[in-house]
């Protein structure tokens, strides 16, 4: 029997220099992989990415990402605008953990007003504008105070004004106690420890610290009230290092929505009034004469304050909105987890496609990409950046944690909280006299809803999704609830760390240098076909435990 014959093999020391006889490589570059007329329309788990080389900790991946022309956040995470996700209490959680809250406007103006302020006023550098009372206000002014906005360290001053002489302060314990009717002047603190104006803020700060005081007024050389600063700021800079601040006042962002209709100019005054940062126009379908209309009324009026547009999903839609001054494009119509548009107007666009197509012409003009909808996990997060998106935007994803409006019930043995789409008919009925303000007979969004916003209000649903005037409201959304997912502080971090390991698993250090390498065509793709989606699931086990984080 003859030897079998000796394969020859190349040296192993050329394989790395071998690979420069492929003509391309591995996978597929973003334009293969998006080009419609040869997959269709792909979704966040139509396709996967492959993998780089790894030469550095996760810890050094930086999310550090653009979100409008101005607004640069820590984290790339945002909540939607509906009833049952954003609210004061998400919008401060997330913006103390690098990313923005956006709160909903299917409520009163005063009410949404009132809630953009308390997430002003949450955490600051210098307060420069701050609750004042005089010697003549009560107890029961100092005790009002701590109910809506949570804190009672006043400062008092001759008059009840800032610029005018410091006179005292006040705090939860000089009030302890005392009847509702006592004045101020009868239990204010008048020892005080000042700093003087111009003191920068590391020097205000070191004061806080050595006096141990609640609050350190700045004082000018007259000895009225300035600013003020506060000891509660100090522990959160330390507990949240990636907060999501203006740069100048060290205030966090607040975001909110509003609709294209004439009574939104109203609403968007009382928004602006109350510190707002950002604005985002909330419509199923941005391309409308409304919303240009809105964006260039707003860009005349509030100059600085950032406008994000949308809904958008072509190239097409965007130029309008581009064109109009937006400052960054929502992406995103059908895809979420409680939207029917697809199904019942037969119009979108399946969102991994989207993203791409909006992002890939917008960034051409500077306009960063907001991806809505279609987020379920960590991979389509980082799916979506990989596209373009400059951000990800989450309802359902964010739906069911302790922030979100709502209070929680059980429903076949399980913890839940209620969640519905802002084109369900419940949504649609909300702010109506004889709606309480539930969704299929279980708790809403009434958290932490002030009690201005039980009053009958415009009803932002219908108006995002042009229903208002129509007799019969079709619906676009469904209701439904979600399973508990725990605190968002808790929840949130997990996500920003799957994040940076699967940016590591690429081989990218931060997000600007993913989407440089998916344009130079460095970071590659595949196409998955539904039994490879199979495989890349759970399987093969008779039962299992799917724990995400610890």
């Amino acid at each position: 029997m003859p030897a079998p014959s000796k394969a020859t093999f190349l040296s192993s020391s050329d394989a790395v220099a071998h690979l420069a006889s492929y003509q391309c490589l591995d996978g597929l570059s973003v334009k293969d992989l998006m080009d419609s007329r040869v997959h269709g329309g792909l979704t966040y788990n139509d396709f996967l990415m492959l993998p780089g080389k790894i030469d550095f900790p996760a810890s050094d991946v930086i999310t550090d990402t653009r979100i409008t022309r101005n607004v640069v956040l820590r984290t790339p995470f945002m909540s939607s605008p509906m009833d049952t996700v954003t609210e004061t209490e998400m919008a401060i959680s997330l913006a103390l953990l690098g990313g923005i809250g956006v709160i909903h406007h299917n409520q009163s103006p005063e009410s949404q007003a009132a809630m953009v302020r308390a997430v002003k006023r949450h955490e600051n550098g210098f307060i420069t504008d701050p609750v004042v009372f005089s010697p003549n206000h009560t107890v029961a002014d100092v005790l009002d105070i701590k109910a809506r906005l949570g804190f009672c360290g006043i400062p008092i001053t001759e008059t009840g004004y800032m610029g005018t002489k410091l006179v005292g302060i006040v705090t939860s314990r000089d009030v302890q106690f005392e009847s509702p009717e006592t004045l101020l002047s009868e239990v204010m603190t008048k020892s005080l420890v000042t700093a003087p104006q111009g003191v920068t803020l590391a020097e205000a700060n070191q004061i806080l610290r050595s006096s141990k005081k609640g609050k350190l007024p700045i004082v000018d050389d007259q000895g009225r009230l300035t600013s003020l600063l506060a000891r509660s700021d100090l522990l959160k800079n330390q507990n949240y290092p990636l907060a999501s601040k203006d740069p100048d006042s060290k205030q966090l962002y607040a975001a909110a929505a509003v609709g294209t209709r004439p009574s939104d100019k109203e609403r968007l005054k009382l928004l602006v009034e109350a510190g707002l940062d950002i604005v985002i126009l909330d419509s199923s379908q941005g391309n409308s004469i409304f919303q240009i209309d809105m964006i260039q009324w707003i860009k005349q009026t509030f100059p600085k304050l950032e406008v994000i547009a949308g809904n958008v999903v072509t190239r097409e839609q965007a130029a309008s909105l581009i064109a109009a001054g937006a400052d960054a494009l929502r992406v995103g119509m059908g895809s979420g987890s409680i939207c029917i548009t697809q199904e019942v107007m037969a119009v979108g666009r399946p969102q991994a496609t989207a993203v791409f197509a909006v992002a890939e012409f917008a960034s051409k003009f500077g306009i960063p990409v907001i991806a809505d909808g279609g987020i379920s996990n960590v991979g389509h997060i980082v799916k979506a950046l990989s596209l373009g998106a400059n951000a990800v935007m989450m309802g359902g994803l964010l739906a069911g944690t302790t922030e979100a409006p709502g209070e929680y019930f059980y429903h076949d043995g399980k913890r839940v909280k209620s969640y519905r789409g802002m084109g369900s008919l419940e949504a649609m009925e909300q702010g109506r006299p004889s709606v309480s303000g539930q969704a299929n007979g279980k708790p809403g969004s009434t958290k932490h809803t002030p009690n201005l916003s039980s009053k009958p209000h415009e009803n932002a649903a219908t108006s995002r999704y042009f229903s208002e005037s129509s007799a019969v409201k079709v619906a676009q959304g469904v209701s439904g609830d979600v399973q508990d997912k725990g605190s968002v502080k808790a929840f949130v971090p997990y996500l920003h760390v799957g994040v940076q390991h699967s940016l590591q698993d690429i081989g990218v250090r931060s997000v600007s240098e993913l989407q440089a390498g998916v344009k130079e065509g460095r970071v590659r793709f595949e196409v998955r076909t539904p039994s490879a989606q199979l495989e890349g699931g759970v399987h093969g086990l008779h039962s299992y435990t799917k724990r995400l984080y610890a």
